[in-house]
Parts: structure tokens; C-alpha cells; sequence
């Protein structure tokens, strides 16, 4: 069997009583840094140290089948340095490697930084996506920049302290006004929350932050699109490959028009310009 667990993201009080029955039942504990873990180990007072074994971005995708071979026969504990594994972590391989390879996979919930982050900014919860860390290259950083330009759902990232100035000027330089938090340390002894647009927040980052990121983004202002343009939009995704159906459910998502009136009108368009 292999188990994922949570393993506290700062407060060692969030390591529930049965993270740390899973970790003293436990025959072996995949972990990213295993001097990391076992000091982990030792402040919860797991005393029959289980065997740890080495799992990082690194080796994961060699190390995937063994792991998924010694949780076909004993228990295997997947654990990153903090949080949920397999979330912007290892463990992803080692997950499919398991499910190939008919082994059950469960999990042993706990904190993450992702969702504590989301729930605490302030922004709408009901829709959400995350997009790992920022990238580093100024291209790629403009890329995503792009592609969040028109995203509807509030957006999370993570972020390192020495890059969030950059990453906040670029996002100040998009969009100055939109609404962004920035997480800093959570559940930690100096946790802070800050509020504001991107252009403030760029402003008070510039001044130098330290500690663990989460950036929380606040989705787009859905803008006011007249149907021929959506209409238009809509073909041109059809034309990219994407079905009719489906290329209209996506601008519909954007726009706020409705699927089907865009559906309508784009299989019209179609019929007049003789496509089929």
C-alpha cells in the first residue's frame, strides 16, 4: 500500500494524532530529504524510526517503480518537507508507477498550502485554479501572464521571496488594478496576509520579503463581448480542433453568453460559409 500523507506546512500542532500512527506503522517513508523527515520524525516522537528512503525531483521518475514495487508488498509512507506530496512535490510518478501496477493508494489528509492560502485571502473560493510556481524566465512568465489575462477563477501561485517584486511588477505592468494577496509564512510564527492591487503589492514587495509565498490572483472582470465577436471566437477554437460544443462552452465561461445561443449562432456561421 502506498499512503500520502500531510505533513505540517510550519505549526508542528497541525500533524494530526493519525499522521503520526501512519508514520510509526509505516515499513518505509518515501520523503524528499530524509535529514528533513527524520528530525520531522523525531519531534513527533515516532521512536521505531521507519526505514527512509530518498524521493526527490531528481530520482523520482527512477525511483517511481521501486517505490510502487515496495508498496506492492509493504506499507510505504510518501511524504514531501511540508504539505500534501504530489502538489508542486514528488509524487506524481510514484502515484501512477502504483496505479499501474494494481497497488491501492490512500491518503492521510493534512495541510497545504495551497488551499490554506486560497481560503484565507478574501478572493472567491467557489472557483479556483493553481498554477504550480511562477516561472522564471521573463518568456515563459509572459506566457502565463497571457494566458491568466482573461481567466475568470481566482488563481493560485507559489513564488519565491527573492523573485515576487519581478513577478508583481510584471503583474502590475498587466493589470494594476486587479486584486491579488500574498501569503507569506502560513500557519507560521510571523504568518502575514497582505491585501491590495497589484500595483501596491508590487509597490510593498519592492521593499524586500522574506519566507515561504503563496500568491493569491483574483479572477478577471468579465468584460462586456457583443455576440459576433464571441461567435467569431468560438470558430476560431472549433478551427484549432476543439468541438463546436465545446469551443462554445469555453467562450461561454468567458464571456457569460450563453453556450447554446452561441452554439446556434456559430453552426449558422458555418452553414453560410459552406463549412460543414
Amino acid at each position: 500500500m502506498l499512503i500520502l500523507a500531510g505533513t505540517p506546512i510550519g505549526n508542528l500542532g497541525d500533524a494530526s494524532p493519525r499522521l503520526i500512527d501512519t508514520l510509526r506503522a509505516a515499513d518505509v517513508v518515501a520523503c524528499e530529504d530524509t535529514r528533513t523527515t527524520a528530525k520531522l520524525l523525531g519531534l513527533l516522537e515516532v521512536t521505531e524510526r521507519p526505514k527512509l528512503i530518498a524521493l526527490h525531483e531528481h530520482n523520482e521518475h527512477e525511483a517511481a517503480d521501486e517505490v510502487a514495487r515496495l508498496a506492492a508488498e509493504q506499507t510505504v509512507v510518501l511524504v514531501s518537507d511540508a504539505g500534501m506530496p504530489a502538489i508542486s512535490d514528488p509524487g506524481f510518478r510514484v502515484v501512477r508507477a502504483c496505479a499501474e501496477a494494481g497497488v491501492t493508494v490512500t491518503s492521510v489528509p493534512g495541510p497545504t498550502a495551497v488551499i490554506t492560502a486560497l481560503a484565507v485571502s478574501g478572493l472567491p473560493t467557489d472557483r479556483f485554479c493553481f498554477e504550480g510556481f511562477v516561472p522564471r524566465k521573463q518568456s515563459d512568465r509572459a506566457r502565463l501572464i497571457e494566458q491568466l489575462g482573461d481567466e475568470p477563477r481566482t488563481t493560485v501561485l507559489y513564488e519565491s521571496p527573492h523573485r515576487l517584486a519581478t513577478t508583481l511588477d510584471d503583474f502590475a505592468a498587466a493589470w494594476p488594478e486587479r486584486q491579488a494577496v500574498v501569503c507569506r509564512e502560513l500557519t507560521k510564527l510571523h504568518e502575514e496576509v497582505r491585501r491590495g492591487t497589484c500595483a501596491e503589492l508590487a509597490q510593498w514587495a519592492g521593499e524586500g520579503v522574506r519566507g515561504e509565498i503563496v500568491l493569491v490572483l483574483a479572477g478577471a472582470e468579465a468584460r462586456e463581448v457583443q455576440l459576433d465577436e464571441a461567435v467569431a471566437e468560438v470558430l476560431r477554437l472549433a478551427a484549432g480542433g476543439l468541438r463546436l460544443k465545446d469551443a462554445a462552452a469555453e467562450v461561454e465561461a468567458r464571456t457569460g453568453l450563453r453556450k447554446r445561443a452561441l452554439y446556434d449562432a456559430a453552426l449558422a456561421a458555418r452553414s453560410v460559409g459552406g463549412a460543414v
